[in-house]
């Protein structure tokens, strides 16, 4: 009988990033439905998120990852909606809108290629 390897839970699991779109589609499972696979791999090292609202906030790539890790398999009750706004063979920029009960969540997700896969390099927050 052969026994299952158990999965390190330092190993990181590896998430086909390839393009931009794929890439977009994982920020949107990571953000939204608790997914936690690839996190680490998603972020660029530069990554920065910024809330716009009355107290304007900033958290860093490794603040946004912790955070994303504590939700795994949370889902948002929220409709998702994604829009291209600009794409190019090296950056794309998304608009990803959450639309929950009570108010309007908008994500503007800047992507970009490093070497052969894609990170989300930054995201700008705004509620309505």
């Amino acid at each position: 009988m052969a026994a299952e390897t158990p999965v390190s839970k330092t190993e990181k699991a590896n998430v086909n990033l390839s393009t931009a779109d794929f890439a977009l589609d994982h920020y949107v499972a990571v953000t939204t439905e608790g997914e936690s696979a690839g996190v680490e791999q998603l972020f660029a090292t530069d990554f920065s998120q910024k809330i716009q609202a009355s107290n304007a906030q900033s958290h860093s790539r490794e603040a946004v990852i912790k955070s994303l890790k504590k939700q795994k398999g949370e889902r948002l009750n929220c409709k998702v909606k994604t829009d291209i706004i600009e794409e190019s063979a090296d950056y794309m920029v998304a608009k990803v809108t959450l639309k929950f009960e009570d108010f309007t969540k908008t994500d503007l997700v800047t992507l970009v290629r490093e070497g052969n896969e894609w990170k989300v390099s930054a995201s700008i927050n705004s509620y309505k």
